[in-house]
């Protein structure tokens, strides 16, 4: 059969299904008109019953009265007639309902046979367009396969054409290479006979030319690499000192703003915040008379109940913070009484200096030093390096040179002494320029210190070479006392930074789940996925991580990076 045979029988099958649906229609309606009528028999049956019932009412009624008065006839007379005007009264209602169905029955089957009817017109007319659209489908589809059967015969003559062509190619490229395989073989001979030519005129084998060859050339890049490393040891000679000044500016510039924030500044806690409207004054006065007579900075931000005295010379700033303090007990601020306040507090530091140098001497056990600088060694006691107290660093340092010293046999009094002195000229680098350590050898050296307590001095930081076992032992002491852990700390801030970057570097790498920095940033321990990274990998990844924060992060002594990679295998036993 052909596609247009079988839309044809398709459309039949449709129209019949709808002749079907409209049967079906009809009997529903047929149904609902039986439905109704039985409804009305019902109806009607009530009526009656309703009559009869009032009827037997009345009749009881008549009898109850005949039997009293005569009058009551005329009355039971009357219920007949009411009996019976209410029974046509149910009649009549009963033929009307009845009636009404039936006019509703037929009125819904001619309204469903008509619906019925136009679906079904309906149906077939689509069913018609369809066919017609098929059709149509099926003579553009014929027309493809044609064109199609068309191309596909063009198509194979094409393909006959090329695989005769390269059949001719390929019987062309066989003889050419057969040509060029005797012409090789020409060529290997005649390469033969000038190889043996040459080697008979040189009376050198192809080896013995080989191995003079790569000697002359090993000698050669040798000599090349020589003359090179000769020529990059001499350009870093010569560069040395200037790549030296250019890191050293770089650590500077990245380190200022925070040291200097952290060693000039003091604060001095208020009772309340009214308390700083009284030390600015009317307009300022007193801030500006303040910062005139002790030359320290006042700062007065937002920090809740408290203000900031900021300046380089730390004894100055600690008078400068007692005479506030002394202000805000009073509570008279003004001009004339902060000037009355600044002499008290001065000489009160200036008692408080001498008697710390006069204990720290005591402690170290030296007794006949010159009056000056025992005034140094007393400004001293409010110089702190890193957070520790200079003046206590240097009695430790006493300490520990005199232990080492009385090990090794040397003169214990000279080594304290040299090692007690060696950072005093941090006393004065606020006011003379240069390192405090040539400072501090120039003020030794003044005031008639021994030769080898001043070299001892000028030499604990390398500026000058030690010459000496006193000034190797006075830097050994130095180091020991400043990286002691915990003698110096660092800005909590810097170092709550310093170990969220350890955490960031450590996070950032590819596999790892989770970072843990422990013992205050000193060794981190990563926790890495065991699927996505081997024990290999684990190994690389430690060493990546410690080459990264070396070299981003600027931190004293070492870390450790551990990398823990955990396998688990779970079974159940059942």
């Amino acid at each position: 059969m052909t596609p247009v045979d079988w839309v044809l029988v398709v459309a039949i099958i449709v129209l019949a299904a709808s002749v079907i649906a409209g049967l079906v229609l009809g009997a529903r309606a047929l149904r609902v008109l039986h439905t109704d009528r039985q409804d009305a028999q019902v109806r009607r049956e009530q009526a009656v019953g309703d009559a009869q019932a009032k009827v037997e009412d009345a009749k009881a009624k008549a009898a109850s009265v005949r039997a009293e008065t005569a009058a009551a006839k005329a009355e039971a007379n009357a219920a007949r007639a009411e009996a019976r005007r209410v029974l046509e009264t149910a009649h009549s209602e009963a033929d009307t309902i009845l009636e009404h169905a039936h006019r509703q029955a037929e009125t819904d089957a001619e309204q469903l046979r008509a619906a019925a009817r136009r679906s079904g017109e309906r149906e077939v007319a689509l069913l018609n367009a369809t066919v017609k659209e098929q059709a149509a489908e099926v003579e553009r589809r014929a027309a493809r396969i044609d064109e199609r059967e068309r191309l596909h015969a063009e198509e194979v003559e094409r393909l006959v054409e090329r695989e005769r062509r390269l059949a001719a190619l390929e019987s062309d490229l066989s003889k050419r290479e057969s040509a060029l395989t005797a012409r090789e073989a020409e060529l290997a001979k005649a390469d033969e006979v000038k190889r043996r030519e040459l080697e008979r005129i040189a009376g050198l084998s192809v080896e013995s030319a080989r191995t003079e060859l790569i000697e002359a050339i090993e000698g050669q890049a040798k000599r090349e690499a020589a003359i090179l490393v000769r020529d990059i040891e001499t350009e870093a000679k010569n560069t040395a000192d200037t790549r030296a000044r250019h890191i050293v500016v770089d650590a500077i510039q990245r380190i200022a703003s925070e040291q200097t924030a952290e060693s000039v500044v003091s604060v001095l806690h208020l009772p309340s915040d009214e308390m700083k409207g009284r030390i600015i004054g009317r307009e300022g006065r007193n801030i500006r008379a303040f910062e005139s007579t002790t030359g320290v900075n006042l700062i007065i931000d937002d920090t809740p109940e408290a203000v900031l005295l900021s300046c380089f010379d730390p004894v100055r700033r600690e008078v400068g913070r007692l005479t506030l303090e002394k202000l805000v007990l009073d509570g008279r601020i003004h001009p004339h009484r902060i000037e009355e306040v600044f002499d008290s507090a001065k000489n009160e530091v200036e008692r408080l200096c001498d008697r710390a140098a006069e204990e720290a001497l005591v402690d170290v056990g030296i007794t006949d030093i010159h009056p000056e600088l025992v005034k140094l060694l007393g400004r001293l006691r409010y110089r702190t390096s890193y957070g520790q107290n200079v003046l206590k660093h240097l009695v430790e340092t006493a300490h520990i040179a005199g232990i080492m010293a009385a090990e090794l046999g040397l003169d214990v009094p000279t080594m304290k002494r040299a090692a007690f002195l060696h950072d005093i000229g941090k006393a004065l680098t606020h006011e003379v320029e240069g390192s405090h350590a040539l400072i501090g050898a120039d003020m030794a050296r003044k005031y008639g210190e021994h030769e080898d307590v001043v070299h001892a001095i000028e030499a604990h930081h390398n500026e000058v070479p030690p010459q000496t076992i006193e000034a190797v032992l006075t830097q050994a002491a130095d180091a020991c006392s400043g990286g002691r852990p915990g003698a110096r700390r660092e800005s909590l801030e810097a170092y709550v930074k310093r170990l969220e970057r350890i955490e960031e570097i450590a996070g950032g790498k590819a596999g790892v789940e989770k970072v843990f920095a422990m013992q205050a940033g000193r060794e981190i321990r990563v926790m890495v996925r065991p699927d996505d990274i081997d024990d290999i990998g684990a190994a690389v990844l430690a060493r990546d991580v410690a080459k990264q924060i070396e070299e981003e992060l600027t931190y004293p002594g070492q870390i450790r990076v551990t990398v823990v990679r955990e396998s688990r295998v779970t079974e159940l036993a059942r």
